[in-house]
């Protein structure tokens, strides 16, 4: 057994505080990372407290993983000790259904093996995430990661940048078409910065006027004031694609009359309250919304390499590990820009 330092969620009320356990040895088809850094996600917080179900507490968090390999099973072929890679939302699923057969494993009809907070396939064992020293995982579900990128950036891309990623690629968002982003967080940047990088014209949609300038650095074309009524008025039929981010409750009809005929609205975010969807919004301009989950591992993959290529990263804070409850009360104030990462050298 490997032993881990770790923090982790006692319950769903008290801080997060140290932790040790133990992982199995490397299997032949796994791979060991000594994680260098974990991103810090709006999931790890819902989780952590219970807001999305039943958790197996001790609960570690942490699906934004990026670190070096330092032991490698027998069979594994596509990685070796030394190089860098990274684990996403998963690390294992059926294999066989049409979605896992298809590469879209975030589909599985069995249900992913999260990083956390689920069991390894076959046992009772919990996973546990990234906000530890050290991971065990499937060479078929593990991530390269480029040397190009600085790696302190490259953490949230296995989640916040797949979620916005994947969308934006399946619906063949590109040049020529309008694109509304809804919410500037972890999620929102990110959106503004693969719709531009795919040459699409980009308008930031936020009620706070004083995201104008970030959006503008982040290279969004334009910004509306959504707390303006005459802006959304103008607004209307405008946009063929509107990313929605926002995880709190909103109007979600006010935002599709801002599509096109044929517009369509992505929903990543998760508001805690169902929305209610006015169907004549939709059939008067055969409008459409659609929901996203993260990507398979393929175009996970995929999305890393795009962004060794063009050189995109997230921005974000740096914090020790022994930072992550303050961290978690500045999340829900929405004060990070726009994502925190753990340096995972201060838990050793």
């Amino acid at each position: 057994m490997i032993p881990v330092k770790a923090y982790a969620a006692y319950d769903a009320v008290n801080p997060l505080k140290p932790y040790t356990f133990e992982r199995k040895e490397v299997g032949a088809h796994q791979v060991q990372i000594e994680i260098l850094y974990s991103g810090v996600c709006h999931s790890d917080i819902h989780t952590a407290k219970g807001d999305w179900g039943p958790v197996d507490y001790p609960l570690v968090p942490g699906h934004e993983i990026v670190g070096r390999i330092v032991k490698v099973g027998s069979e594994v072929s596509k990685f070796k000790v030394g190089e860098l890679a990274g684990v996403g939302c998963f690390v294992d699923s059926c294999r066989v259904c049409p979605s896992c057969k298809s590469g879209e494993e975030q589909f599985c009809d069995e249900g992913m093996t999260g990083t956390y907070n689920s069991v390894e396939r076959g046992t009772n064992i919990p996973t546990r995430g990234g906000y530890s020293t050290s991971i065990i995982v499937d060479e078929s579900y593990t991530l390269h990661v480029s040397e190009k990128l600085d790696i302190k950036g490259v953490a949230p891309l296995l989640c916040a940048g797949i979620t916005t990623y994947s969308p934006l690629r399946y619906l063949k968002v590109g040049k020529g078409h309008k694109v509304g982003v809804l919410g500037l967080g972890g999620l929102g940047h990110m959106a503004v910065k693969f719709a531009v990088s795919f040459g699409a014209e980009v308008t930031m949609l936020s009620h706070s006027p004083s995201k104008e300038a970030d959006a503008k650095k982040l290279g969004a074309h334009k910004f509306a004031l959504t707390s303006d009524p005459a802006t959304m008025d103008s607004l209307a039929n405008s946009f063929d694609f509107i990313l929605n981010t926002v995880s709190a409750k909103h109007d979600h009809n006010a935002y599709l009359n801002l599509l096109t005929t044929n517009g369509t609205m992505i929903v990543v975010g998760a508001p805690p309250a169902p929305a209610e969807i006015p169907v004549f919004t939709l059939i008067m301009k055969r409008r459409s919304i659609i929901g996203s989950l993260i990507g398979g591992i393929k175009e996970t993959q995929e999305m890393l390499d795009y962004c060794a290529e063009h050189n995109i990263t997230s921005d974000v804070e740096i914090i020790d590990m022994s930072y992550i409850n303050e961290a978690y009360d500045r999340m829900n104030k929405s004060d990070v820009k726009y994502r925190f990462v753990i340096d995972m050298a201060s838990l050793k």
